[in-house]
């Protein structure tokens, strides 16, 4: 009995200091962190940084990013972050981007709209965001505070990520992201980016394949107008239901269910964050298909895909 608690005991210390090697060991070889506002920017961040850091979003599966407010504990967590890779004119990031600069000073900000042709809100459609070469680091690494002087661009149509065209510019961006942060690393950043960039450039081939089809539709109807680069790239009319954040009212309605009619449309797309009601009702009105989307996605590719998809008719199935 004696021997046997001896063993016992020896037992559990050598366990207890495998297990404590172990912690030293994670704690040692914990990896930095880039926080991103959404999960399509981890996607492409991802795919270019590899295993090299801990990417992690903001905004979480099923949450606006329009109006999302971060918790106590993502603040916490933002503070231990090396960098914060964003678009720059997401209602989240515009809203909070003082306090998240004033939360943790030391992080390092990208602006991963830089160089896209941006669509207004207004009767200017297009801006070209654009800056010097050298002028990258000084001004996409500056803090929130230095936001007052662009208050123009808050009419900005912020999705610039669901667009093929994009993403590689904001793949581009990335990539010079992560070789300012770590110089040594840019031959592999490269090769990846490439790799990204053959992805992105094949998602686009497919996309135009599918829409080249004659029966292909050239107008859509979306609850919030989240397609509107894809609709640029494509040359397709988006027809939105929402109206400035706003539901429509009995009037407007009436007159997207003529629209619906007058535009020959057959799909009307809806995400998770929204209430799909209204689209339901014209959809009942005018025998369209209700299709949920979610441009929100990490699986970006399979998003994108399922949008062509859905216009050219191969999968225009109502769920």
């Amino acid at each position: 009995m004696k021997k046997l608690l001896i063993l016992l005991i020896s037992s559990v210390l050598m366990i207890a200091c495998k297990s404590g090697n172990g912690s030293k060991k994670d704690a040692g070889t914990e990896k930095p962190v880039i926080t991103v506002t959404i999960e399509p920017l981890r996607y492409f961040t991802e795919a270019i940084a590899g295993d090299e850091y801990t990417v992690v979003s903001m905004v979480p599966k099923g949450s606006s990013p329009e109006t999302y407010d971060p918790t106590p504990q993502q603040l916490v967590e933002l503070a231990k972050s090396k960098a914060y890779f964003r678009i720059g004119h997401i209602g989240f990031e515009r809203v909070w981007a003082d306090r998240l600069a004033d939360n943790a000073p030391h992080l390092q900000f990208f602006e991963l709209s830089r160089g896209i042709e941006l669509i207004f809100d207004t009767p200017h459609q297009h801006v070209h965001s654009s800056a010097p070469e050298s002028n990258y680091q000084e001004e996409e690494m500056h803090h929130a505070d230095e936001a007052d002087g662009e208050r123009p661009l808050l009419g900005v149509e912020p999705h610039i990520w669901n667009s093929p065209t994009n993403a590689q510019i904001i793949a581009g961006n990335i990539l010079n992201a992560l070789c300012l942060m770590n110089k040594q690393n840019e031959s592999v950043y490269l090769e990846r980016y490439n790799t990204l960039c053959r992805k992105l450039e094949r998602t686009d081939s497919l996309i135009c394949n599918m829409l080249s089809t004659p029966n292909a539709d050239r107008a859509f109807m979306i609850y919030h107008p989240a397609l509107s680069y894809f609709a640029r790239d494509y040359d397709l009319y988006q027809i939105p239901i929402e109206a400035g954040g706003k539901e429509p009212s009995p009037a407007q309605l009436k007159e997207l269910i003529n629209t619906c009619k007058e535009e020959n449309v057959h799909v009307i797309f809806v995400q998770p964050e929204f209430d799909r009601r209204n689209a339901d009702l014209i959809a009942k009105q005018t025998g369209t298909t209700v299709v949920p989307i979610n441009p929100l996605s990490y699986d970006w590719e399979d998003e994108m895909l399922k949008v062509a998809r859905a216009l050219s008719g191969e999968k225009a199935t109502e769920e």
